[in-house]
């Protein structure tokens, strides 16, 4: 677990002196912060709070964002010729894989950490006399949405990994990932296109969104949707360490 530490540390480093890192930081909490805004316009004075309505928006976002997170992670490494001296480093091809996922995941932590701002505001503002009307915050569903959110991010990230193990081009990692993704989103609608009903339900079944929005999102935690996005992470980190153990062979 020593290496894992050390590799994760190095990466979450790393996320400090990229740009790109600190623009993807910043282009979430833009977006994320508009669609609070008119959510709250709506909602005080009228509607109960809901604080887990701005995490759905971000959940979207992360289809775009995790990939620009993943995709050097272990593609620039490859590219670079720095993957050869990690390879020959006395560090197992699973502590690899896992501790740069841990970092990627670890950044993801605290970009989602950071709408925290977002529930601070809607405490404020029902416990302030000004809007004595409006309900108070229910808590228990945004914390299973923080729970939710925490585990499609690692699923994503982890899946991202996968895709910038295949292949030394960080741009094709990060437009796979995505579309990949974008297809596992979509999923959730299989059943307005496709007419057989096994086979809907099917595709459903692998969809990001269908484990995520009917349960974490409304407050439920259903426990086979933490198994699927659990197994996602651990499928997804298993055939990268594969595909990195092929590379170390090669």
């Amino acid at each position: 677990m020593h290496s894992v530490r050390v590799v994760a540390r190095r990466e979450l480093a790393q996320y400090f002196t990229s740009p790109i890192a600190y623009l993807v930081a910043f282009a979430v909490l833009v977006l994320t912060g508009w669609q609070f805004n008119v959510d709250l316009a709506q909602r005080v004075g009228s509607q109960p709070p809901d604080g887990a309505a701005v995490l759905g928006s971000f959940a979207f976002f992360t289809l775009f964002f995790a990939p620009l997170l993943t995709m050097r992670l272990l593609a620039e490494e490859a590219r670079e010729g720095t993957l050869e001296l990690l390879l020959t480093a006395p560090v197992r091809d699973g502590d690899i894989v896992l501790g740069k996922f841990l970092g990627a995941w670890l950044y993801y932590t605290l970009i989602l950490g950071l709408t925290l701002v977002y529930q601070a505001i809607w405490l404020a503002i029902t416990t302030a006399r000004a809007y004595a009307l409006t309900p108070e915050l229910d808590l228990g569903p945004v914390i299973t949405a923080y729970l939710g959110i925490w585990l499609f991010g690692g699923a994503t990230l982890a899946l991202g990994l996968l895709f910038s193990a295949l292949t030394e081009n960080q741009v094709i990692a990060g437009f796979l990932t995505m579309s990949v993704l974008f297809i596992l989103w979509l999923g959730d609608y299989a059943g307005s296109v496709v007419q057989s009903r096994a086979l809907a339900q099917a595709i459903r079944e692998l969809s990001l969104q269908a484990h995520y929005a009917t349960s974490f999102l409304v407050g439920v935690i259903r426990f086979e949707d933490a198994v699927f996005f659990i197994g996602v992470i651990t499928a997804a980190l298993f055939v990268a360490t594969r595909v990195l153990e092929s590379r170390r062979w090669r």
